[in-house]
């Protein structure tokens, strides 16, 4: 049986990934100006009412190292069990950095922005394209990492659901910065943040053979 310290952790990585993207996607509809197919969510951190994306981040970021705490508490000395919640921590150390570092104005957002590109790169600018890189890193890897972990437990199901989901966050965030419609971008955040949340809904449930995830 699993200890109920194990279970509220894994319960902040459930909760996690639906709350950023809906809150993200209530904040795209309804900020003046911000256009998701031309505007990437971390620009929701500007304005005054960037507070709100600001801890969208951040909070969404510290409920993923906590679930990354809870996946090492179940995988302990199983395949995948180091890699798999240190490279969540890491995606969730990575958003809690796009939070606290905002990005800098671009693409006429907020009003006033040049209208294409960005202005001269900030330092907390600069600090933000590096938080996230470093977080996508991880959450690329984590996808990769934990289907390993899913095949050495005898669990295809999962494993395929891993790698599919990560060729998909890999494709669609490619295609979306590379002609910079940033509703494909907004749909690959969905997909890998809705994956970590769906991992740790996996972790707190059984293994088909009675035993846990690996």
């Amino acid at each position: 049986m699993q200890a109920p310290r194990t279970t509220v952790l894994l319960a902040c990585g459930t909760v996690a990934g639906p709350l950023f993207v809906a809150v993200a996607l209530v904040q795209a509809a309804a900020r003046p100006g911000f256009d998701l197919r031309r505007h990437p969510f971390s620009l929701l951190s500007l304005g005054t009412a960037g507070w709100i994306q600001i801890v969208n981040f951040v909070l969404c970021g510290a409920l993923f190292v906590a679930c990354a705490a809870g996946m090492r508490r179940v995988l302990r000395h199983r395949p995948a069990g180091t890699w798999g919640p240190l490279l969540t921590a890491l995606f969730g150390l990575g958003s809690i950095g796009g939070g606290v570092f905002v990005a800098d104005p671009a693409l006429g957002f907020p009003a006033g922005a040049a209208p294409t590109g960005a202005a001269a790169a900030t330092w907390h600018g600069t600090a933000h394209g590096f938080a996230f890189m470093v977080g996508m890193t991880a959450l690329v890897a984590a996808f990769f990492t934990m289907a390993y972990g899913f095949a050495a437990a005898g669990d295809r199901r999962w494993s395929r659901g891993s790698l599919a989901a990560g060729i998909a966050f890999v494709a669609l965030a490619a295609a979306g910065t590379g002609i910079g419609d940033w509703r494909l971008v907004a749909l690959a955040v969905a997909i890998g943040w809705g994956w970590v949340s769906l991992v740790a809904v996996r972790l707190r449930a059984p293994a088909p053979d009675g035993g846990r995830v690996s």
